[in-house]
């Protein structure tokens, strides 16, 4: 009998004898499992997931096979083994080939609709399978070891939760200049980027990235996480030698110069409210990417 017709047999048969509790545990599974193909749908079944990688994914068709790619290699120079990380691609309302690509490259699908990163960012964690989460943008490219140096950061128990920093694909005179201007701020307000991490089980306990927030949920979480870690001796951290390679697409599309006078109107929307937003933010992070922010 072939393998595809004994799989459904044995899930019809799960089915048909399971108790009410157990019909909805099927069917919360079946709602994860909806949009995986038969090879993923029958690796759900196998050795347990290690490390979750969340993609959020707006029309990211340009950049996300070369993302995929770096996930890969890290995936096949994994310890534990390739089976034990999966990748998830939030898909948030694409209107080109971003979910096509995902399913191509053996991804598992989530959409979304709501354009709210930290909405996209949570959607794709909750369907996630693993221990351990792994929120990258698509825009990003990560080093070979990330998923070893996590793991081995994560299983020392020391901390609650880190990033592993980026760098920049190119430099210029402006970006330099914006980015000494960053710098005081980034230590100040623990602002970190690149691959983010924590455990799952942190993750739910502050209840994910608050979705109050248009912009800055990457930074929130973290304040949100060092509380927690703090309450156990944890720190966070940063894991410099796999920094990833961050893409400079908003200064292509905008100008080397551009965010430099942002700067001073984007972080008093910071420590504002987490509800706080302006037509900027909207249009600068939600708005056609072809369009320079005023």
């Amino acid at each position: 009998m072939k393998p595809r017709l004994i799989f459904l047999c044995s899930v019809v048969l799960l089915v048909a004898c399971a108790s009410p509790g157990e019909r909805q545990f099927i069917d919360s599974l079946n709602a994860g499992l909806e949009h995986m193909t038969f090879r993923q749908a029958v690796g759900a079944w196998g050795p347990p997931v290690r490390i979750s990688v969340v993609i959020p994914a707006h029309n990211e068709q340009a950049y996300l096979p070369r993302l995929l790619d770096t996930v890969d290699a890290a995936q096949s120079r994994y310890g534990r083994g390739g089976d034990r990380v999966e990748t998830i691609v939030a898909d948030n309302a694409s209107t080109d080939r971003t979910a096509e690509i995902a399913c191509a490259r053996g991804c598992r699908l989530v959409e979304v609709q709501e354009r709210r990163i930290a909405t996209v960012r949570n959607r794709g964690a909750a369907a996630a399978r693993g221990s351990l989460l792994a929120f990258v943008d698509a825009d990003t490219r990560i080093h070979p070891e990330t998923f070893n140096a996590i793991d081995r950061t994560m299983t020392s128990g020391k901390v609650v939760a880190g990033a592993t920093g980026v760098k920049l694909e190119r430099w210029s005179v402006g970006i330099a200049l914006t980015y000494a201007l960053l710098v005081p701020w980034v230590i100040l307000l623990r602002m970190d980027t690149g691959v983010v991490f924590c455990n799952r089980s942190d993750f739910d306990r502050i209840g994910g990235y608050d979705e109050r927030r248009l912009f800055g949920e990457d930074v929130q979480l973290l304040w949100d996480l060092k509380r927690v870690g703090r309450e156990r001796g944890q720190r966070l951290t940063r894991l410099r030698p796999v920094k990833a390679l961050a893409s400079m697409r908003k200064f292509d599309e905008h100008g080397d110069w551009h965010y430099f006078p942002l700067i001073f109107r984007l972080l008093p929307l910071m420590l504002r409210a987490p509800s706080a937003s302006t037509d900027l933010v909207r249009r600068y992070w939600y708005g056609d990417r072809k369009k320079a922010p005023n």
